[in-house]
């Protein structure tokens, strides 16, 4: 198959480089800088941890076998593309998307892979609903460079049904190795990940505390617990199933908030924890690294979207949301809850 990537980050390189490896054709669209870097030195995928790749150094893939544009317009020259791969940040999403228009009859129909639940409409309004395949990534990627990444934890891609490309595209992503499972309900795929993605990372952020650290305070744990109770009732409005994921027990996770917390606590701490290995959470990346956008928009402002639209309440998503985009927007200092779980906490349950 014919893949056109846009971006050789984390999981553009992970995923792409897999494909390169089973002998697909892929093309990258990237920033010149990445371009020049990637047509000199190539990619570098460590995959060791999978042993069914049977290596025990890194896959060092020549600029050769893969191709490298800098603009959307030069990587159409190399059309027809069986299927574009689309794992951007949800708020650079759309301005992306609105450069591509243009060329939307030219394009082929995207997977998309990036976090949130909004990202595929945001595609279908640009592009057209025939050129969307809702997707997600469980698999642990870091990024070392340009081009340069390691498998931290290996899980899966979920690819929703219902797209004449679904079947094609999962059989061609398991046979690379990237071990894929199909989904019938693709919102109910695209929740529950949403689900795994919202544990301890505002919170995180807003404290400058570890997941770990916040888990072991019961106040905050406990405030976790109703954050994520309130996203399950916003899915029992919207009528979605919890559904597992690729590596991934969701259902255990949403079953946790339903037992006593004492005994919720370790099965929550460790989905957690195995989840993000020694990293702090995306949130806190983000804020304390300057990026003047957050994703929490996206993701807590989604719940909370959503809860306020069917009458569900999510004082704890809203509350949360609100004050991590006040400190993404400089409106208060980064020191005005950080290590004060009391503070936040006052802020919430007020």
């Amino acid at each position: 198959m014919k893949f056109l990537i846009f971006g050789a980050g984390a999981i553009g390189t992970y995923i792409g480089g897999s494909l390169i490896l089973a002998k697909h054709d892929v093309t990258f669209v990237e920033k010149p800088i990445n371009a020049e870097r990637l047509r000199a030195d190539g990619l570098r995928l460590d995959l060791t941890i999978d042993e069914r790749r049977k290596t025990k150094s890194a896959n060092e893939i020549a600029p050769r076998l893969f191709n490298v544009e800098t603009t959307l317009e030069d990587a159409l020259k190399r059309a027809p593309f069986d299927a574009a791969l689309f794992a951007l940040k949800s708020f650079d999403a759309e301005p992306a998307l609105q450069t591509m228009i243009p060329f939307a009859e030219n394009l082929p129909p995207f997977l998309c892979l990036s976090n949130g639940v909004d990202n595929e409409a945001v595609i279908a309004k640009a592009l057209g609903a025939d050129k969307v395949i809702y997707g997600t990534v469980t698999t642990a990627v870091g990024k070392r460079g340009a081009g340069s990444v390691v498998l931290e934890k290996l899980r899966g891609v979920g690819i929703a049904e219902g797209h004449p490309l679904s079947r094609e595209l999962a059989a061609a992503f398991d046979a690379a190795f990237l071990n894929c499972r199909l989904y019938p309900d693709a919102l109910s795929m695209k929740w529950s990940k949403m689900l795994t993605n919202l544990l301890a990372n505002p919170s995180s952020a807003i404290l400058n505390m570890s997941a770990a650290e916040i888990f072991a305070d019961p106040r905050l744990y406990k405030m976790e617990i109703k954050m994520l109770r309130e996203c399950l009732a916003v899915m029992r409005a919207m009528n979605l199933r919890v559904v597992d994921l690729p590596g991934v027990p969701v259902r255990a996770l949403a079953l946790a908030t339903e037992l006593p917390l004492r005994l919720s606590k370790p099965l929550v701490a460790k989905a957690v924890g195995g989840g993000r290995g020694n990293k702090m959470p995306s949130f806190h990346i983000d804020l304390y690294g300057g990026r003047p956008r957050s994703e929490v928009e996206y993701l807590h402002g989604a719940v909370a979207r959503e809860g306020k639209a069917r009458g569900i309440p999510t004082p704890v998503n809203q509350t949360l949301a609100d004050l991590l985009l006040a400190l993404t927007n400089k409106e208060i200092p980064l020191d005005e809850f950080a290590r004060k779980p009391q503070k936040l906490l006052e802020r919430i349950f007020e």
